[in-house]
């Protein structure tokens, strides 16, 4: 992965940083477009005091504040300030990587004036295979009347990062991390937003209703599934001309952070995110490259995920299976995987494993030396999606050979039989169709002005009725999914 000296940035000179009146900012309705310009705060980059330092906001020993952070009833605002020297390092970064911002339309390229002009033919983009992430640079984060000192933040995601930029849509998704300049600033050694390192702001890409990330996160976590918290949040952003509305986001927790720190009991295990490659579980595939550690780095020991691959290829799954099913779940937690499966058959979630190799964790939970599924990154969840469309229930449109990991459990009749009884489960509770209108109808009211307001070049939306139309798809979705269900258990 690529990382930016901040030296190679501060060289360029030493820069007064631009911060803003935070008691007027947080007084502001988000989709105010005449928000108080930033005034310059007198001190150099590294000369400051962190005096809105609190334990219970900023420190490493406050409790995750999740009541605080994600929180459903409101739509709450984030504001980043960056200096224009290292705003345009990202963006320069970016056309290193993707070519130039709109290139695959008539928008401007970085440079020009103005960027996050509306673009024209918009086309589908030539995606560009790269291992690297876009680069870290310091900023303010503000929130709440209180200011965050020179948190890290850059840019994230794959394809729905590289066609936004391409498409001219400057609504880009960002990482946060709190302390990761801690060594350069001394001042924020382990600084956190209230308890959490790790936050990302997601942007909602190819959602004219901004609710499926949010919504297919709420549905794992009231199945009982480890998922990251969400919440909606505008965010206004700041690089030199005065806060920009770039939308309406939702903020996501980190999985390899305060998901393990309060999911599971320890996060002194292997966390690994799967991408690419051997993520499949195809076998005689396994390579290490394909399952990057987030935890336990220096440890050079894959033993678990090697004992998965040959453990769920092993021939007694067909000459023995009850013998196979206990080595399986002896290294892999079946039923968490089963629930999983149920869960994003019935939300329809077509860009995770199954049709693609990636968007989902798999962490040696330490309780029980058991890898355990994670869902992540469900922005494409609750549609039938791409790809010929998501996986049936009964995995009948699987290619079995290149999915094995579905389709070798799932033809298991002890295993199919409990796979039936979580559809039972989850749509008769955490996805029954009459509390699904409702969750729907909430965050759609909530979200609305929001959504509705946000500018040319910094949305997915091409007029507000997007918004009201994909509603209510969502809402015929809810009653689609409980037939579906319904024939599959009773054909």
């Amino acid at each position: 992965m690529k990382k930016v000296t901040i030296f190679t940035l501060l060289l360029i000179s030493a820069l007064a940083f631009v911060g803003c009146d935070t008691s007027d900012m947080a007084s502001e309705d988000s989709t105010d477009s005449t928000v108080q310009s930033n005034s310059t705060v007198g001190y150099e980059d590294f000369d400051f005091n962190a005096t809105d330092w609190t334990d219970a906001t900023h420190s490493k020993s406050a409790d995750a504040n999740f009541t605080e952070v994600f929180d459903d009833t409101q739509v709450k605002r984030l504001d980043i300030v960056v200096s224009a020297d290292r705003w345009q390092s990202m963006l320069d970064d970016m056309t290193t990587t993707y070519g130039a911002f709109g290139s695959s339309t008539s928008a401007p390229t970085v440079g020009s004036a103005p960027i996050g002009a509306p673009p024209t033919n918009r086309a589908i983009s030539v995606l560009v295979e790269t291992d690297e992430d876009p680069i870290f640079v310091p900023a303010d984060v503000y929130y709440n009347g209180k200011t965050w000192y020179r948190a890290g933040i850059r840019f994230k995601g794959n394809s729905s990062l590289q066609t936004s930029w391409q498409n001219g849509i400057l609504k880009l998704s960002f990482k946060l991390d709190f302390d990761e300049f801690e060594d350069e600033y001394p001042q924020i050694n382990n600084q956190r937003f209230y308890g959490f390192k790790k936050l990302s702001l997601k942007n909602n890409y190819n959602d004219a209703s901004q609710m499926r990330e949010k919504v297919a996160a709420d549905v794992f976590k009231n199945a009982g599934m480890v998922v990251s918290h969400t919440a909606f949040y505008t965010l206004y952003l700041d690089y030199g001309n005065g806060p920009e509305y770039f939308g309406l986001y939702t903020l996501v927790e980190e999985v390899d952070g305060s998901v393990l720190d309060t999911q599971f009991s320890s996060d002194s295990g292997n966390l690994y995110k799967p991408e690419d490659g051997s993520a499949d579980f195809i076998e005689g595939t396994f390579s290490q490259n394909d399952f990057t550690k987030k935890t336990n780095e220096d440890a050079a020991d894959w033993s678990d995920v090697e004992t998965l691959f040959s453990t769920l290829h092993d021939g007694d799954r067909t000459a023995s299976p009850t013998t196979w099913r206990a080595n399986l779940e002896s290294i892999f937690n079946v039923p968490v995987f089963l629930k999983y499966l149920a869960v994003n058959g019935i939300i329809q979630n077509w860009d995770t494993y199954g049709i693609m190799p990636h968007n989902f964790y798999l962490y040696n939970d330490p309780d029980n030396d058991k890898l355990t599924w994670i869902p992540w990154d469900n922005n494409e969840a609750l549609q039938e999606g791409n790809m010929q469309g998501a996986l049936n229930l009964d995995f009948s449109n699987l290619n079995s050979n290149s999915w094995p990991l579905i389709s070798k459990i799932y033809e298991d009749a002890t295993y199919k039989t409990q796979y039936d009884a979580y559809l039972q489960e989850v749509i008769a509770d955490a996805f029954e169709t009459t509390k699904m209108q409702t969750l729907y109808d909430k965050y759609s009211t909530l979200i609305e002005p929001y959504a509705t307001t946000e500018r040319d070049g910094f949305t997915f939306l091409t007029s507000s009725s997007d918004f009201t139309q994909a509603v209510s798809l969502l809402k015929d979705h809810a009653t689609q999914r409980a037939t579906a269900v319904s024939a599959y258990l009773n054909p």
